[in-house]
């Protein structure tokens, strides 16, 4: 090996060591900063040499391209299942078994957490990762390598010795923290994509993912269970489940810390009761625990049914659940209007924390269930996180319950609500409504809407709670003296806020349109809006088959809009935009001139970097081209920055051309014939 191979090499073994004790042992040596120092240092080396790049190397977690549909692979041993139990007389008749079956042995016992996560089978060679697959129907799985590789606990290489056996399999869980399932749930929100239900649904979709690049970008854990020898001949000799374990530590795998040496059942049963009380403490969501016999040789000769191996078994915890009082059903206003049931509870001790309201969800959930106020009911945390009621004790049900009825008002500001076809939900449309106008009016203030500088979540809390505002509506008719008497806003803070607030009334339709706030309308549905409508009048006036003609719009956002309109709250709030000088229509149609994108459609998905979206729109505008809010067989590229949406996956179903903004830029460069300039003035975020 040449000197510079052997100095690449040693690289990717620093790495991996801090990598095994940041992310197995949580027992980090250097800095963030030092180990970047580190990470630059070996790209840069591997960018000199690209004929010395392998497979195993750090560098390479994120490669490959997003892929259609992932291969089938075939274990060669069933992941099967396991069965279940829930007492301490079902774990006897378990241990009773065993002992018909092999009637001269004694038995030891692994017991280990059963992580709320999804199955895995890692196969390793020579110590590197070559294939990751999902557990699926247990003879046949997706190969999600790919995936799999950007998850930083499950090591690329192992650490080896010359006693490695040359073909191992590795199974294990991967799963989500707690407090990564709620990171990436408040990032949905932000991006305004479906909130998943609890850690397990959150794992499983994101594997399923096709763009490794979205994979890494979201929380996920790895705890290997099982080793298993594929290939002997010299390999360490691994007698016991518990010695597979402590190789699969020494080998650099994360194995959970709590798993236990059981030489009775009565120890096992201990370990399952403390487990069931102390599992609130885990940083992770389990359901139970898995004991399994220690002896491999007992284990083949016990062997497994079609479905579950006969030497292994799951004790399930119980859910939980707990009664109370039902006191009264509340309706809670979300930020965007959605209009939630909730129950008030007599407050009652579940599961480590005192509850005393719980999720019912719909009205179509309240129906089924038939929940009464005063009603008696069965309670538990959903996915052990968000309370939730099971079911109502009839017994216990007083003689004069009535059945719920959804009002036709929204509680906070009385206007009509709203449910649109084929929803679950009720919702308010008032902008004004003050349970919604804070988050309104930050839509409505920020870049990409109005983009009025300066008008922050603190300042918009303070008008709101001053009086100051009741809608975005009366931010054009605030006065000097109203501003500096607010909370660190000094004279010339206030001058600053009100020449932004005078400089949005210039705004493009397209902008206003979306800075409304009208729900399922972002900025590209804006666009085209603005384009077919060219004012506010005009697009009050369109009729829902009128806006589900329009290319990109469809029945559902057409529904949205004219049920905004509909609203006498809104109207008001549009008259004062109007009587500011808000712009209401076009002064102009847009031109577009032949250019590079001439009659091509764009869509464009995710968080692009080297340009803000109104600059990518008006890039492409200027060549020719025009940008669409959704999809389909008519789009012609999808440009796709980090984080892509749902728009990307629609996009690999439709076969669209999807490139990325380095493709983007090289194709400006060709039709420009020279460098593409940061400097230019396209709208980017410099």
């Amino acid at each position: 090996m040449s000197k510079t191979g052997k100095e690449i090499e040693s690289l990717r073994q620093e790495i991996r060591q801090h990598d095994y004790r940041y992310y197995v042992l949580g027992e980090p040596t250097i800095s963030d900063f030092e180990y970047d120092l580190l990470m630059a240092k070996l790209v840069q080396l591997e960018k000199q040499y690209p004929e010395l790049v392998t497979p195993d190397s750090p560098t390479q977690r994120v490669g490959g391209e997003p892929t259609k549909e992932f291969p089938t692979v075939t274990h060669e041993i069933p992941m099967l299942s396991l069965g279940n139990t829930y007492t301490q007389d079902e774990l006897n008749e378990f241990e009773k078994r065993l002992k018909n079956a092999l009637p001269d042995a004694s038995f030891e016992y692994v017991t280990e957490l059963k992580f709320d996560g999804i199955a895995v089978s890692l196969l390793y060679r020579d110590g590197r990762l070559i294939r990751g697959a999902t557990r699926g129907d247990g003879e046949r799985g997706d190969d999600i390598t790919n995936n799999l590789k950007t998850i930083r606990s499950i090591p690329l290489a192992l650490f080896h010795d010359k006693g490695l056996p040359s073909d191992i399999e590795v199974r294990g869980e991967v799963f989500m923290t707690k407090a990564g399932f709620e990171k990436l749930n408040r990032q949905q929100e932000k991006a305004e994509e479906k909130l998943f239900a609890n850690p397990r649904n959150a794992t499983a979709g994101t594997l399923k993912q096709q763009d490794p690049r979205i994979v890494a970008s979201r929380p996920l854990e790895f705890s290997a269970y099982h080793l298993r020898i594929l290939i002997r001949g010299r390999n360490p000799e691994i007698k016991t489940h518990f010695d597979g374990l402590h190789l699969l530590r020494k080998l650099g795998l994360p194995v959970s810390r709590h798993s236990a040496l059981c030489r009775s059942m009565w120890k096992v049963m201990d370990y399952c009761m403390t487990w069931e009380e102390k599992r609130e403490e885990l940083p992770y969501e389990i359901d139970g625990v898995v004991i399994k016999v220690n002896a491999i040789e007992q284990q083949m000769a016990l062997g497994a049914t079609a479905k579950t191996p006969r030497w292994a078994i799951a004790y399930k915890f119980k859910a939980k659940q707990a009664t109370t009082l039902l006191r009264e059903i509340h309706l809670q206003v979300g930020r965007t209007g959605t209009v939630t049931p909730v129950a008030v509870l007599e407050p009652v001790f579940l599961a480590g924390s005192t509850i005393s309201r719980a999720t019912l969800h719909n009205e179509d959930e309240i129906r089924r269930k038939d929940i009464r106020k005063g009603d008696t009911v069965l309670i538990e945390k959903g996915g052990d996180v968000i309370p939730k009621v099971v079911q109502v004790i009839q017994e216990k049900r007083p003689k004069n319950s009535r059945r719920f009825k959804m009002p036709k008002t929204c509680p906070v500001c009385r206007s009509r609500l709203i449910r649109p076809e084929g929803e679950a939900a009720w919702r308010c449309e008032n902008i004004a409504c003050p349970a919604q106008v804070h988050r309104r009016i930050e839509h409505f203030a920020a870049r990409g809407a109005m983009d009025i500088e300066g008008l922050g979540e603190a300042l918009v809390h303070q008008l709101v709670e001053n009086r100051l505002v009741s809608d975005y509506g009366d931010l054009y008719f605030l006065k000097k003296d109203d501003l500096v008497a607010l909370e660190r806003m000094a004279d010339k803070s206030a001058s600053n806020l009100l020449d932004a607030i005078t400089e949005s009334k210039k705004r493009p339709l397209d902008r206003v349109i979306f800075a409304l706030g009208i729900r399922l309308v972002g900025s590209g549905v804006a666009t085209v809006l603005a384009d077919h409508f060219g004012s506010i009048d005009a697009l009050m006036r369109a009729s829902h088959s009128v806006l589900d003609s329009v290319e990109g719009i469809g029945p559902t956002i057409a529904e949205s809009i004219v049920q905004f309109f509909k609203q006498p709250h809104n109207r008001e709030v549009l008259e004062k935009l109007r009587k500011a000088g808000v712009r209401m229509a076009e002064e102009r149609a847009r031109r577009a001139r032949a250019g590079i994108f001439q009659d091509k459609v764009f869509v464009l998905t995710g968080a692009l970097s080297r340009f803000t979206r109104d600059g990518a729109t008006e890039l492409i505008e200027s060549e020719g081209g025009k940008v669409s809010a959704s999809v389909s067989r008519n789009t012609d590229y999808v440009l796709v920055g980090e984080n892509p949406g749902s728009k990307y996956r629609k996009a690999l179903d439709l076969d669209v051309e999807i490139i990325d903004e380095d493709t983007f830029v090289g194709m400006l460069e060709k039709a420009k014939k020279r460098p593409f300039s940061r400097d230019s003035q396209l709208g980017m975020e410099l």
